[in-house]
């Protein structure tokens, strides 16, 4: 077995960035909740970048139904737990990352303890992981942690960020006291306002937000890494341009089209609100 030299392992890194910047990348602590569809990819991604540091939490274990899109989702790891898994093969990659796991997912419990001395969070939680996602956005909001959400829509990445000082998350979304059916709405419907994914869904039966069922792709969760990745990359070495929420971007892959829209209010935008009011109508709300 060679010896592991992180030097050598990301030196092609350098050149996009330079030497001091990969060793502030190798001191940085990035905290993702949600290791399955978008997350798992987040993790490996972050890793080749050489990220030092990674708090991840996931309560579940792999099943078949995710062998579609989830990057830990193999033969081999099925009925092991999520975090555990990425945990491995990320180390497989970095040896000398620092990983804590968190097997029971963040929790009122755990928030603290999982955010602390964290740079920056990216989110891989489920789509329908409301209560979870309002929680942990509003601890980041509160404690000025940049987060980072990327949503894997069709054959696309449809990406926000919420920053301290600006926009959060429950401005943005306006889902505070909302049935979960009503949140699911307001969160599709800001996630991508653009909604370039809608041109081309197949079967429209097996999109049923009451069932809490969706279909995904594999090329929109890495396309979500890569957006994701980048995002991270400029956040934590101050350089690049970062757009806040209510702005938002989305490319789609299939359609070879890129919109970036500028929502101010969030989902109380007049538009967000006509888009909130036909989903609620299709579905006899």
């Amino acid at each position: 077995m060679h010896a592991f030299d992180y030097d050598i392992a990301f030196s092609r890194n350098i050149g996009w960035v330079t030497q001091a910047e990969q060793q502030r990348l190798k001191a940085a602590r990035v905290a993702i909740a949600g290791l399955g569809g978008v997350g798992g990819f987040h993790l490996l991604t972050l890793a080749r970048l050489g990220i030092g540091g990674f708090h991840i939490a996931d309560l579940d274990s792999f099943e078949l139904a995710n062998f579609n899109r989830q990057a830990g989702a193999r033969v081999s790891t099925l009925q092991q737990h999520k975090a555990e898994v990425l945990a491995r093969m990320a180390r497989d990659i970095n040896p000398e990352a620092e990983i804590r796991v968190y097997a029971d997912g963040v929790t009122a419990d755990n928030l603290s303890d999982f955010f602390t001395g964290v740079d920056l969070y990216v989110d891989g939680l489920d789509f329908f992981a409301f209560a979870a996602r309002e929680m942990v956005f509003a601890h980041c909001a509160r404690q000025g942690i940049p987060a980072i959400t990327v949503a894997p829509l069709g054959m696309s990445a449809a990406l926000l960020n919420f920053l301290p000082g600006c926009m959060a998350f429950e401005d943005y979304f306006q889902v505070a006291g909302k049935a979960d059916l009503e949140k699911a709405i307001r969160f599709l419907v800001g996630l991508a306002p653009g909604l370039l994914h809608r041109h081309y869904l197949a079967d429209r039966s097996r999109v049923d937000l009451k069932a809490r069922k969706g279909p995904s792709t594999v090329m929109a969760c890495q396309l979500c890494a890569g957006v994701a990745a980048t995002e991270a990359l400029k956040l934590l070495l101050g350089r690049g341009r970062v757009l806040a929420a209510p702005h938002g971007i989305q490319f789609d892959a299939y359609r070879n089209k890129l919109a970036h829209t500028w929502r101010p209010g969030g989902n109380r935008h007049p538009l967000s609100r006509l888009a909130i009011a036909i989903a609620k109508r299709q579905l006899g709300l």
